[in-house]
């Protein structure tokens, strides 16, 4: 959970992007994947703060449907299947100063499987952090604007974007070569990445509020 508040802490800086919508998007290409089947996995899901709460059951149904709408539509030759865990979750809520208001953001275990072997591919699962988009709303919170439901919808939708440039960034999966570039676009929502660098900036910041120690001078 520290790595994740960690993460955020950057995230929230560095994103500002759109709701990923694959009806008005080009489809990238993804080789010869075919999604096989496609499981949400969220009892376990824990609360990150403050937040409105949601059932496991709406998690597993909002997400499910935001990855089918994306990847239903690939047609490669061979089966794969997606599974997915959602660790933990913050949908803003209506409290505190306006300024100060959270944006809504989850964070997902992401595992590719390949449906003909049964064989889950755990070299490339991957911890993804979530956050809602940054509009004229979002970027002060969506808890006084946006309902639970269109809170969960968007994060679902970045979420299944996110699925999809992870899978681009491995795409020697799928039989395409994978170039700097998709690896980078994939890297903005690794967590793991994001916690690395807020605790290397918090050192950062540590070293700077050290004054320097000065030798003394030999008389």
């Amino acid at each position: 959970m520290r790595a994740i508040l960690a993460a955020l802490s950057v995230a929230t800086v560095l994103s500002a992007c759109a709701v990923a919508n694959p009806d008005t998007e080009e489809q990238v290409p993804l080789g010869d994947f075919k999604l096989d089947l496609n499981v949400a996995v969220t009892d376990n899901a824990r609360k990150m703060g403050v937040t409105r709460a949601a059932t496991a059951e709406e998690w597993e149904q909002v997400l499910e449907a935001a990855i089918d709408k994306r990847f239903r539509r690939y047609e490669g030759e061979k089966l794969y299947h997606l599974s997915y865990s959602l660790d933990g979750y913050i949908l803003a809520t209506k409290g505190g100063r306006l300024a100060l208001a959270p944006r809504s953001a989850m964070s997902v275990t992401v595992h590719v499987w390949d449906s003909e072997t049964k064989t889950r591919l755990e070299e490339r699962s991957k911890q993804i952090l979530v956050l809602e988009q940054l509009d004229g709303e979002t970027f002060i919170g969506s808890g006084f604007f946006n309902s639970k439901e269109q809170q969960m919808q968007n994060l679902a939708a970045q979420f299944a974007k996110a699925v999809e440039r992870w899978l681009v960034s491995n795409g020697d999966l799928f039989g395409q070569d994978v170039d700097a570039e998709a690896k980078e676009a994939a890297a903005k929502d690794d967590l793991q990445a994001l916690a690395e660098k807020a605790k290397a900036g918090a050192t950062v910041d540590a070293d700077a509020s050290t004054p320097p120690v000065v030798a003394p001078v030999a008389n």
